[in-house]
């Protein structure tokens, strides 16, 4: 007697791996998206921190940029007084939109949060302090960002922030 089709062993046993693989794949696939997320967070700020360096250099004004835990705002020291008191004076022009700018991984409580001075040669203050945020289980490539006072860099934190 002929045979033409699948055996219902056959089909449960493709359907069980096929079940095994897309359940493997879907975890590391939500591990890569939360790692890529913090990656991205981090070069968001990377880059609007060094935008307002150089539009400080430029434009040859001080800028401000002032971190919470959860947001972030850039400024222009439009009136020119040097000096940003909090709350922001009125004389001060916002940079960024929209402001302030969320931050879906907040700034880690250890880290520092308050506001860094780019002045008119670019000069970063203070210097030598390390943005770090909080990535829960996540393991990204790379997660903080260290301030030197010429340099603005990104780095992946394992007690310090390394430089990549």
């Amino acid at each position: 007697m002929k045979e033409d089709g699948v055996t219902l062993i056959e089909l449960i046993v493709v359907v069980s791996v096929i079940a095994v693989l897309v359940f493997a794949l879907g975890f590391t696939f939500q591990r890569w998206m939360g790692g890529y997320k913090i990656e991205s967070q981090v070069k968001e700020l990377h880059v609007d921190l060094m935008n307002a360096r150089a539009r400080a250099m430029q434009r040859n004004r001080i800028h401000f940029v002032v971190a919470n835990a959860g947001d972030y705002q850039v400024y222009e020291d439009t009136d020119e007084d040097g000096a940003i008191p909090l709350p922001i004076d009125a004389g001060d022009t916002r940079i960024l939109r929209p402001d302030p700018k969320p931050l879906t991984y907040p700034v880690e409580s250890t880290s520092w949060t308050g506001t860094i001075t780019m002045d008119t040669r670019g000069l970063v203050s203070p210097n030598n302090t390390t943005i770090r945020f909080a990535i829960g289980s996540n393991t990204p490539d790379y997660d903080c960002l260290v301030l030197s006072a010429t340099r603005i860099n990104i780095g992946k934190w394992d007690g310090t922030c390394n430089i990549k």
